[in-house]
C-alpha cells in the first residue's frame, strides 16, 4: 500500500502575501499538517487522508505567515467531515474530502473562494499549472511557515502509468504533474490537499508523490481530478 503523504513544495518561491486568498491551513491540535482550499464560503476541500481518526481539525483562513497570528487569518472548527464514500487508504483512489465548517467565511482581501471545474474533462498535457502550500522544500528539510508555490507541468496519463509501474493504480480519477527527472519542480511530505491551480480554476487536489525522494524524483506528482467528482461535490454543497 501506498505511505500517507503529507507534501511540501520542491524548488518553490515565496508567493506574493494573499495573492492565493483561497488557499487554507488545515490544523491538527493548531499544527498544519494538509493544505486545503475554499470551495464556498463555508467548504473546504482537501484530501480525504488527511482525515485523523479521533482527532478534531481545524483550519485557518487568510494566512500567509502559519506561526503567527495575523490581522487577516482567523480560525473555524469543522462542522463535518464529507470523505468520498468510494476513498481507498491503500490505494489513495478517490482521495477527496470537503470540510463542512461551523460559520461562513465573509470574504475579504486575504479569504475568497476559488472556481472549480464546471464539466468533467481532462487538462491539456504540457500545460502549466501552480500548487501552493506550506512546508520544508527538500527532503526531511523542515516546514516553511511562508505560502510557498511553484509552476508544475501536467503529464500524459500512460507515462505517467509507465513511471509508477506497480508502486500505484493511476485512474481515470488522478492527474499527474510535475515531479519528473527532466521537472524537478513539484510536491514533497507535508503539504497534501493543495489545489493543482490551472487557468484560475482548482482542477487538481495533492494526493501523493514518490515518498523519501523529493529532491531528484524520478515519478510524477499525483493529484485526485476534481472534475471527476462534480457530481458528488454538488450533492453536498448544493451549489
Amino acid at each position: 500500500s501506498l505511505p500517507l503523504p503529507t507534501f511540501h513544495l520542491v524548488n518553490g518561491a515565496e508567493a506574493r502575501r494573499h495573492s492565493k486568498p483561497y488557499m487554507v491551513s488545515v490544523q491538527a491540535k493548531k499544527s498544519h499538517i494538509c493544505g486545503g482550499f475554499l470551495v464556498s464560503e463555508s467548504f473546504v476541500m482537501t484530501a480525504a487522508h488527511c482525515y485523523k481518526w479521533g482527532v478534531n481539525l481545524t483550519v485557518v483562513v487568510g494566512a500567509h505567515d502559519i506561526t503567527r497570528q495575523e490581522s487577516s487569518s482567523y480560525r473555524i472548527d469543522v462542522k463535518y467531515y464529507h470523505i468520498h464514500p468510494g476513498y481507498n487508504a491503500k490505494t489513495l483512489e478517490n482521495d477527496i474530502m470537503l470540510l463542512q465548517l461551523v460559520k461562513t467565511t465573509p470574504k475579504s482581501k486575504a479569504v475568497q473562494q476559488i472556481p472549480l471545474p464546471k464539466k468533467d474533462q481532462d487538462v491539456k498535457i504540457k500545460s502549466f499549472c501552480t500548487v501552493a502550500g506550506w512546508g520544508a522544500t527538500e527532503t526531511g528539510g523542515s516546514a516553511n511557515p511562508h505560502l510557498l508555490q511553484v509552476n508544475v507541468t501536467v503529464v500524459d496519463r500512460s507515462s505517467c502509468k509507465r513511471s509508477w509501474g506497480n508502486n500505484a493504480i493511476i485512474t481515470l480519477s488522478m492527474i499527474c504533474a510535475g515531479g519528473t527527472a527532466a521537472d524537478y519542480k513539484g510536491v514533497c511530505q507535508g503539504d497534501s490537499g493543495g489545489p493543482l491551480v490551472c487557468k484560475g480554476t482548482a482542477v487538481g487536489v495533492v494526493s501523493f508523490n514518490q515518498q523519501g525522494n523529493c529532491n531528484k524524483p524520478q515519478k510524477p506528482n499525483v493529484y485526485t481530478k476534481i472534475s471527476k467528482y462534480l457530481s458528488w461535490i454538488k450533492s453536498i454543497i448544493k451549489y
